[in-house]
């Protein structure tokens, strides 16, 4: 790449590289690192030309809620995803999402925030920290308590609820198709204890 004019290496973190989001400390923790290690390789690369952009999206519409694996109270925390990740102004779609990080990488920005939600409350967090972490605080108290399946995990299209899918993720639901994110049905399977 050092022999290349114009290279670039752009490394998609997530907003939890900027603020810890509540039920994922440990994806949150791997984003802190990822985004620590794309700073160090700028700074460190800058005098050979190569380019290094960090992205960090907020929730993007591509539809893989349902190939996540979740734990605990299973079927509400697929629900707050695949919700969020469906909500128009909370979710960004995944070709806006391209077209953006693309076009930060072809101007060299060191990152790029992605999604109006996402930049407010990277802004808050970085002028007013502990406000953004009480109110974070306050948000976990909305989640889900441990418990459901504990410890197992579950994949989100096998832990559908009356929420989830439904018209409030029609978006997201659309996006699963669209980006091959559907495996075998398109609705997830229910158990008869749901």
């Amino acid at each position: 790449m050092r022999h290349q004019s114009q290279a670039r290496i752009i490394n998609i973190v997530s907003f939890g590289g900027k603020v810890a989001v509540p039920h994922l400390l440990p994806y949150s923790a791997s984003k802190f690192a990822l985004a620590g290690l794309s700073q160090g390789l700028r700074v460190e690369l800058a005098r050979t030309g190569v380019k290094v952009t960090t992205v960090f999206p907020g929730l993007l519409r591509t539809g893989s809620a349902g190939n996540a694996f979740f734990k605990g109270q299973n079927r509400a925390e697929y629900a707050w995803f695949s919700l969020g990740a469906s909500a128009p102004g909370l979710s960004l779609s995944a070709d806006v999402a391209a077209r953006c990080l693309l076009e930060a990488s072809r101007r060299g920005d060191a990152e790029i925030v992605l999604g109006l939600v996402t930049k407010m409350a990277t802004t808050s967090h970085a002028l007013f920290p502990k406000t953004t972490t009480w109110v974070l605080g306050l948000a976990n108290q909305l989640l889900p308590d441990p418990g459901g399946i504990g410890a197992k995990r579950a994949l989100g299209r096998h832990s559908g609820s009356a929420l989830s899918p439904s018209l409030l993720t029609l978006l997201g639901d659309r996006a699963a198709r669209r980006n091959n994110e559907v495996s075998g049905t398109t609705r997830p399977e229910r158990s008869a204890a749901a």
